[in-house]
């Protein structure tokens, strides 16, 4: 067991932690990774209590299957594994998830444009720069897309492949999971933080090749609403997929 410790990079309002970067951190704490690419990373469940502070380390430890990173000012997030099936997002082609992009509300209206996942003012290398537009309804709900290219800055460096291919860390990839789901709930219109994340890796994304990630609506209830997300390879097989709870804030408080 290790400390919890997000780098300022990692942002997602200015000054806390990206939410899917933190939680994807957090599941790196629950789990022993294989070291074949192709064994999938279980489905695990994690609840974000406060907003996780930058460049500190916080404390974790392990108690009956619970992970809990907490200090002195009390908890800041918890994973356990998920026994709950995760339904993955219908995809779409990198074409049409290209052409969603310029359609994407965060160009005109962002509640924290400096996140790592979804800011428009990273710069390439920096953020992930994942930027979901509208494709359609699906069930008469709001589906949104993107591409994303890994960039070197984001790869682990630690696992050996048999493909010796490198591929995106654990965080950077339930990074790339999570914002998608939020823009399909309109943050502009509903800013919001990240709740809860429960994801599921099926492969690491390989560095260097485009991805398609589809980000789904499925509810609202009072200031929480639940999104859904997945992202598919060049080939359009599944390479993680992931469910959220959002809820409503003041992004003014979070500056």
């Amino acid at each position: 067991m290790t400390d919890l410790l997000v780098p300022a990079r990692f942002c997602g309002p200015p000054s806390s932690g990206n939410g899917g970067w933190t939680s994807g951190a957090m599941a790196e704490l629950v789990h022993e990774h294989p070291h074949d690419h192709g064994q999938p990373w279980p489905p695990i469940r994690v609840t974000l209590r406060r907003p996780p502070p930058l460049d500190r380390e916080v404390p974790a430890t392990e108690t009956d299957g619970v992970t809990t990173a907490a200090d002195d000012e009390g908890p800041v997030a918890d994973a356990r594994r998920s026994e709950t099936p995760l339904t993955e997002v219908e995809a779409v082609d990198a074409a049409t998830a290209r052409a969603a992009e310029a359609s994407y509300a965060g160009w005109h209206s962002h509640p924290f444009p400096t996140c790592f996942t979804c800011g428009p003012d990273r710069a390439e290398g920096d953020g992930l720069r994942i930027f979901p537009g509208p494709v359609d309804d699906l069930d008469g709900t709001t589906r949104v897309a993107a591409v994303w290219t890994p960039h070197a800055s984001t790869a682990e460096d630690w696992h050996t492949y048999e493909d010796e291919q490198r591929r995106a860390s654990i965080p950077c990839t339930w990074a790339a999971l999570d914002c998608p789901g939020g823009w399909s709930g309109d943050l502009a219109a509903y800013p919001s933080v990240l709740g809860r994340m429960t994801a599921r890796i099926d492969a690491l994304p390989v560095v260097g090749e485009e991805h398609v990630v589809v980000g789904h609506f499925r509810g609202r209830e009072g200031r929480k609403s639940f999104t859904a997300s997945t992202l598919y390879d060049v080939d359009g097989r599944v390479v993680a997929t992931a469910e959220h709870v959002w809820v409503q804030v003041d992004p003014t408080e979070f500056r």
